[in-house]
């Protein structure tokens, strides 16, 4: 699992990349309307979702890969909910978030779990996981919280979740050099 995870590291940058940049806007346009969220949200969870699945695919020789698509095909899914019904109302969107966000933190934890014992470094996906589910279960429990807040909260956690994922989609691609290097080195001493 750690080899399909490394050799795939720049997945997990991009997901970071994309929820530091879904972060950042959720900042810079407090006053967001709805529909702007919607289509914001929708784009973040489609995009996530997307690279789950690829990240699945391309580590399909390994035994849990499963775990990538599901989190990924329900990225996807919940990422086309928001642009064919964009006219979801706040509340429905609030549990749609909240339902997302806290499957997503139960898989990366399980992630991290596995492997604690195959790299250093896990921390960052249990972390990442943990921050996902404390923020989903969150915005489940109040959901009666202002708009603007729930658009800072959003923005707190695709940030905080978006640099944890570039963090450890960077130290995944250092063992995934240190592998490629260490190949040439075994193969001149046959």
């Amino acid at each position: 699992m750690v080899q399909a995870l490394a050799r795939n590291w720049w997945a997990l940058v991009l997901r970071g990349v994309a929820g530091v940049l879904f972060g950042l806007s959720a900042f810079v346009w407090p006053g967001v309307t709805l529909l702007v969220l919607v289509a914001l949200f929708g784009a973040y969870s489609l995009v996530d979702g997307i690279f789950n699945v690829v990240a699945a695919i391309r580590g399909a020789d390994t035994d849990r890969w499963w775990v990538l698509l599901i989190s990924g095909l329900l990225g996807i899914l919940i990422g086309v909910w928001t642009f064919v019904w964009p006219d979801v109302t706040a509340l429905a969107l609030l549990y749609l978030i909240a339902a997302w966000a806290v499957v997503t933190g139960v898989l990366e934890i399980v992630a991290a779990v596995r492997l604690r014992k195959e790299i250093e470094g896990e921390w960052m996906l249990a972390l990442s996981g943990l921050l996902s589910l404390l923020f989903g279960l969150y915005v489940a429990f109040f959901p009666g919280a202002g708009a603007l807040a729930i658009v800072w909260i959003i923005g707190a956690y695709a940030l905080v979740s978006g640099v944890l994922l570039i963090a450890l989609g960077v130290r995944l691609r250092s063992l995934a050099h240190s592998e490629m290097d260490a190949r040439p080195a075994a193969g001149a001493a046959a």
